[in-house]
Protein backbone atom coordinates (compact mmCIF):
# COMPACT_ATOMS: atom_id res chain seq x y z
CA UNK A 1 0.00 0.00 0.00
CA UNK A 2 1.35 3.39 -0.93
CA UNK A 3 0.01 6.55 0.70
CA UNK A 4 0.93 9.21 -1.85
CA UNK A 5 1.00 12.96 -1.29
CA UNK A 6 -2.43 14.33 -0.41
CA UNK A 7 -4.10 10.95 0.15
CA UNK A 8 -5.60 9.40 3.28
CA UNK A 9 -5.76 5.64 2.84
CA UNK A 10 -7.92 3.79 5.38
CA UNK A 11 -7.50 0.02 5.45
CA UNK A 12 -9.28 -2.49 7.68
CA UNK A 13 -8.38 -6.19 7.57
CA UNK A 14 -10.35 -8.73 9.61
CA UNK A 15 -9.33 -12.37 9.58
CA UNK A 16 -11.14 -15.24 11.28
CA UNK A 17 -9.28 -18.55 11.35
CA UNK A 18 -10.89 -21.90 12.08
CA UNK A 19 -9.09 -24.31 14.42
CA UNK A 20 -6.13 -25.79 12.56
CA UNK A 21 -6.07 -23.12 9.83
CA UNK A 22 -2.75 -21.62 8.77
CA UNK A 23 -1.98 -18.08 7.67
CA UNK A 24 0.92 -16.13 6.24
CA UNK A 25 0.08 -12.46 5.73
CA UNK A 26 2.61 -9.85 4.69
CA UNK A 27 1.69 -6.17 4.65
CA UNK A 28 3.95 -3.44 3.35
CA UNK A 29 3.00 0.17 3.92
CA UNK A 30 4.89 2.95 2.15
CA UNK A 31 4.47 6.62 2.97
CA UNK A 32 5.01 8.55 -0.25
CA UNK A 33 6.63 7.60 -3.51
CA UNK A 34 10.39 7.63 -3.95
CA UNK A 35 10.34 10.39 -6.55
CA UNK A 36 8.02 12.47 -4.30
CA UNK A 37 10.53 12.29 -1.43
CA UNK A 38 13.39 13.27 -3.72
CA UNK A 39 11.53 16.50 -4.52
CA UNK A 40 10.65 17.03 -0.86
CA UNK A 41 6.92 16.30 -1.26
CA UNK A 42 5.23 15.06 1.93
CA UNK A 43 3.81 11.55 2.16
CA UNK A 44 0.12 10.81 2.42
CA UNK A 45 -1.63 9.55 5.52
CA UNK A 46 -2.33 5.88 6.23
CA UNK A 47 -4.68 4.48 8.86
CA UNK A 48 -4.59 0.70 9.10
CA UNK A 49 -6.29 -1.79 11.42
CA UNK A 50 -5.56 -5.52 11.52
CA UNK A 51 -7.71 -7.88 13.60
CA UNK A 52 -7.14 -11.64 13.73
CA UNK A 53 -9.17 -14.27 15.59
CA UNK A 54 -8.16 -17.92 15.84
CA UNK A 55 -10.69 -20.54 16.94
CA UNK A 56 -12.93 -17.78 18.29
CA UNK A 57 -10.24 -15.97 20.32
CA UNK A 58 -8.51 -12.70 19.47
CA UNK A 59 -4.78 -13.08 18.85
CA UNK A 60 -4.06 -9.66 17.30
CA UNK A 61 -5.84 -6.33 17.19
CA UNK A 62 -3.68 -3.39 16.19
CA UNK A 63 -4.14 -0.03 14.57
CA UNK A 64 -1.55 2.33 13.09
CA UNK A 65 -2.07 5.92 12.06
CA UNK A 66 0.85 7.37 10.12
CA UNK A 67 1.58 10.39 7.98
CA UNK A 68 0.86 14.10 8.16
CA UNK A 69 -1.87 14.84 10.70
CA UNK A 70 -1.25 11.74 12.81
CA UNK A 71 0.23 12.59 16.23
CA UNK A 72 3.94 11.77 16.58
CA UNK A 73 4.00 9.66 13.42
CA UNK A 74 7.55 10.61 12.43
CA UNK A 75 9.11 10.72 15.89
CA UNK A 76 11.45 8.21 17.52
CA UNK A 77 8.55 6.30 19.11
CA UNK A 78 6.97 5.65 15.72
CA UNK A 79 8.76 5.64 12.35
CA UNK A 80 11.90 7.43 13.47
CA UNK A 81 12.55 8.90 10.03
CA UNK A 82 11.74 5.75 8.05
CA UNK A 83 9.07 5.80 5.36
CA UNK A 84 8.11 2.11 5.21
CA UNK A 85 6.48 -0.13 7.79
CA UNK A 86 5.63 -3.77 7.35
CA UNK A 87 4.67 -6.92 9.09
CA UNK A 88 4.69 -10.63 8.51
CA UNK A 89 2.03 -12.50 10.46
CA UNK A 90 2.22 -16.28 10.62
CA UNK A 91 -0.25 -18.60 12.32
CA UNK A 92 0.11 -22.37 12.44
CA UNK A 93 3.44 -22.20 10.58
CA UNK A 94 7.07 -22.15 11.67
CA UNK A 95 8.14 -18.73 12.89
CA UNK A 96 10.22 -16.61 10.52
CA UNK A 97 13.86 -16.17 11.46
CA UNK A 98 14.65 -13.43 13.95
CA UNK A 99 15.65 -10.15 12.29
CA UNK A 100 19.31 -9.14 12.28
CA UNK A 101 20.35 -7.28 15.43
CA UNK A 102 21.01 -4.05 13.52
CA UNK A 103 17.53 -4.00 11.89
CA UNK A 104 14.69 -1.83 13.11
CA UNK A 105 12.53 -4.91 13.54
CA UNK A 106 11.04 -7.17 16.19
CA UNK A 107 9.71 -10.72 16.20
CA UNK A 108 6.85 -11.20 18.66
CA UNK A 109 5.12 -14.35 19.82
CA UNK A 110 1.34 -13.95 19.86
CA UNK A 111 -1.29 -15.88 21.77
CA UNK A 112 -2.71 -18.70 19.73
CA UNK A 113 -1.28 -21.73 18.00
CA UNK A 114 2.19 -20.99 16.57
CA UNK A 115 1.33 -17.33 16.03
CA UNK A 116 4.11 -14.77 15.43
CA UNK A 117 4.33 -11.20 14.20
CA UNK A 118 7.46 -9.80 12.59
CA UNK A 119 7.27 -6.00 12.41
CA UNK A 120 9.92 -3.94 10.60
CA UNK A 121 10.78 -0.39 9.63
CA UNK A 122 13.01 0.47 6.70
CA UNK A 123 14.06 3.47 4.64
CA UNK A 124 12.54 2.10 1.42
CA UNK A 125 10.30 -0.66 0.06
CA UNK A 126 13.14 -2.89 -1.13
CA UNK A 127 14.87 -2.92 2.26
CA UNK A 128 11.52 -3.62 3.93
CA UNK A 129 10.76 -6.51 1.56
CA UNK A 130 14.11 -8.10 2.40
CA UNK A 131 13.34 -7.96 6.13
CA UNK A 132 9.87 -9.46 5.71
CA UNK A 133 10.49 -12.18 3.16
CA UNK A 134 10.55 -15.47 4.99
CA UNK A 135 12.87 -18.03 3.46
CA UNK A 136 11.16 -21.03 1.87
CA UNK A 137 10.88 -24.02 4.18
Amino acid sequence: MVAATGSHLVLTTRITLAPGAVLRLREEQVLGRHHDRARGAPPGRLTSRLTVHQAGYPILDQQTDLGPGAPGWDGPASLGGHRTLGQLLTVGLPAPPAPPPDADAALLMLPGTAATLLTALAPDALALRRLLTAPAR
